[in-house]
């Protein structure tokens, strides 16, 4: 069978994706293929964490039941939409069916190198957002065991895979279901006698702050890239409660500052979301000073898009020119702060993992902070490169390893 694949949205949905892509893989009778009008079966993994992503799937998944025999949907929009999907060649794989997965024949999947996008921890999370369908499309908090985890990173070692990504909504809820936590699980993958880099993916500030002394004891091994993913939402603790985010900013501030304090260069990632039925100008002002003072290198800005089955499905947003205005102030903000932060790095000598081909002739790798340093010429995956940084690009620092 010749199957075509695409995957959309959060690091867990294409990493949960491309596991069941290797789960079909496993069969030698089935091959991947780079054009859907030539494939017999189609493989979308969805998003709807806004009303805009979740039309743009509807419309992909329409496209592609007119050139594929047969379409599989994968996540999230399988709960919200599903029962309308479903159409002669149009099969839904629900988030509840695929918890299955996690229970047994997940762990038993044999990685292509070719479609690796990293390795989910858990399926839910602990949290109860207002504004939030993921947690109502992904359900309550199950944890994979770690040894499973272990082993299937063991796996892809062996077919050379040196980048090791885990995932999940929430990996600091990592373990609560068993009695263990993220620190625990970082610390078995580490213990791997073997040559490799782990990124830990998007983790909470409630679930962060409660484990974070052992948790910046397990980043310092060697073999973790020091990066933070903590989506604070909003700097207003007015705004966090009514959207029910269960921590106040002056604890995810700590988080952060901790986290510096131990890792002065390491990459600081925060999602803002814009527009909430709470926000005001002054709770702007105080997102905005949240972020001159945290000087992130990453800052994912969306608008407040009220989804079903949420609690905050009636509430409006604000009104569009202010958002646009708000928005514009944070992107020039950040695109200020990145150009006196990349400045700090010209002359300074890195050493650099190779990740991927880039476009005209160059190669891009990863420092120890999984900060993107681009170098002209070719390079092989996962070669260590040590380079001296001479400039940097919008979000990217530029080397020159000659």
């Amino acid at each position: 069978m010749k199957i075509y694949f695409e995957s959309y949205g959060c690091t867990l949905e294409k990493s949960e994706s491309s596991l069941y892509l290797n789960k079909l893989l496993m069969d030698k009778n089935n091959t991947l293929v780079s054009d859907p009008n030539k494939a017999d079966l189609s493989i979308i993994g969805t998003c709807v964490v806004i009303k805009h992503t979740e039309d743009k799937m509807i419309r992909r998944i329409a496209d592609l039941s007119s050139k594929s025999k047969r379409v599989k949907v994968l996540g999230c929009l399988s709960t919200v939409n599903g029962n309308t999907l479903e159409g002669e060649n149009i099969e839904v794989i629900k988030p509840h069916e695929f918890r299955d997965f996690y229970r047994g024949s997940l762990d038993d999947i044999e990685i292509n190198s070719g479609v690796y996008d990293g390795i989910p921890i858990n399926q839910g999370c602990t949290g109860s957002c207002n504004f939030c369908i993921s947690h109502i499309a992904r359900g309550k908090l199950l944890s994979r065991p770690p040894e499973k985890i272990v082993r299937q990173i063991e796996m892809e070692l062996d077919r050379g895979i040196q980048e090791i990504r885990i995932s999940s909504l929430d990996t600091a809820a990592y373990g609560k279901d068993l009695g263990i936590d993220l620190a625990d699980l970082i610390n078995s993958i580490v213990s791997i006698n073997r040559k490799f880099k782990l990124r830990v993916g998007m983790m909470e500030p409630r679930n962060t702050h409660d484990i974070l002394e052992k948790l910046i004891k397990s980043y310092q091994n060697d073999k973790v890239f020091k990066f933070l993913h903590l989506p604070v939402q909003s700097a207003d603790n007015n705004v966090l409660s009514a959207m029910n985010r269960e921590y106040t900013i002056e604890e995810a501030s700590r988080v952060f500052n901790e986290f510096k304090k131990s890792f002065p260069d390491m990459v600081l990632s925060t999602d803002i979301i814009l527009g909430y039925y709470k926000d005001s100008e002054e709770s702007f002002e105080r997102t905005y000073k949240f972020i001159q003072d945290l000087k992130p290198d990453i800052i994912n800005v969306t608008r407040f898009s009220p989804r079903p089955y949420t609690k905050d499905f009636d509430k409006q947003p604000l009104n569009s020119n202010t958002l646009k205005s708000w928005s514009n102030q944070l992107i020039k903000l950040h695109e200020d702060i990145i150009s006196k932060k990349f400045e700090r790095f010209i002359g300074r000598e890195e050493n650099v993992l190779i990740t991927e081909t880039g476009k005209n002739g160059t190669s891009i790798g990863r420092d120890l902070n999984y900060r993107p340093v681009v170098l002209s010429g070719s390079y092989r995956k996962y070669e260590n490169v040590k380079c001296k940084i001479v400039s940097f690009g919008n979000n990217y620092l530029i080397g020159d390893a000659e």
